[in-house]
């Protein structure tokens, strides 16, 4: 199946460069380019594509905006957003994240990094693993917000199991590595996470880290702890 991506970037010749680079695969092709947020949001909805790759930074309707209009459009159920950023922008990519946003890359991302990471979201997994984006994570999504309590009692649905898969999902952990801590197989690891994101309503991996700490599942790693000398060790390792 060929991955269909909309290109979402002011500067001209960084969406050349992306086009160029996009159309060279078999599997993938651009089917649109915008310079602003409004439209991005206007051609998304012509042509529905599987991937918006989104400068968050654009005159008029920023990124910001444009993905919560995307991700808020349930004709668009099926497109992911993909945040093209630099990992200094924490707290505007933890907004993307909030309204829906299925991961971010570095604006000096390689090539097949860049490739990469769309065929990663388009899979429906989310790129938000590695020390940057935990500590983004547990900067500006750990704390609850209004509706925590809500999301809550969704999160009582799950088994034992599913929140405990959940909980290393929201630490950045692989289905693999999930596997080997729990002694199961990546299958069923694979299985836990399609319940949980259909419990708690999360349309991809993404949304399911969100939810596991906006309400509490997941706790930030510099959040009180019960033994304080060990909570001072893992501030450290920040």
């Amino acid at each position: 199946m060929t991955i269909r991506v909309l290109l979402a970037d002011d500067q001209t010749l960084l969406r050349a460069t992306f086009r160029i680079l996009i159309d060279s695969c078999g599997d993938m092709e651009v089917v649109g380019e915008a310079a602003d947020g409004a439209k991005t949001v206007e051609l998304a909805r012509a042509h529905r594509p599987d991937i918006v790759l989104m400068d968050i930074r654009m005159p008029g309707t920023d990124g910001l905006a444009a993905t919560e209009a995307v991700c808020a459009d349930p004709d668009l159920a099926d497109t992911r957003v993909l945040i093209l950023t630099t990992f200094q922008t924490d707290e505007h990519v933890a907004r993307a994240l909030r309204a829906g946003a299925s991961g971010f890359l570095g604006k000096d991302v390689s090539a097949d990094g860049l490739l990469d990471g769309i065929r990663t979201v388009a899979s429906g997994d989310a790129l938000l693993s590695g020390p940057a984006t935990r500590s983004l994570i547990s900067r500006f999504l750990a704390a609850p917000e209004p509706g925590a309590d809500a999301l809550r009692g969704d999160v009582a649905a799950l088994t034992a199991r599913e929140r405990e898969v959940t909980t290393l999902v929201a630490d950045g952990k692989s289905d693999t590595e999930i596997a080997g801590e729990l002694f199961v197989s990546p299958l069923t690891v694979r299985t836990h996470v399609q319940r949980a994101k259909m419990k708690l309503g999360a349309r991809d991996r993404a949304q399911l880290v969100v939810i596991a700490y906006r309400s509490g599942l997941a706790r930030a790693p510099h959040a009180p702890a019960t033994d304080p000398g060990q909570q001072s060790g893992r501030s450290r390792e920040r």
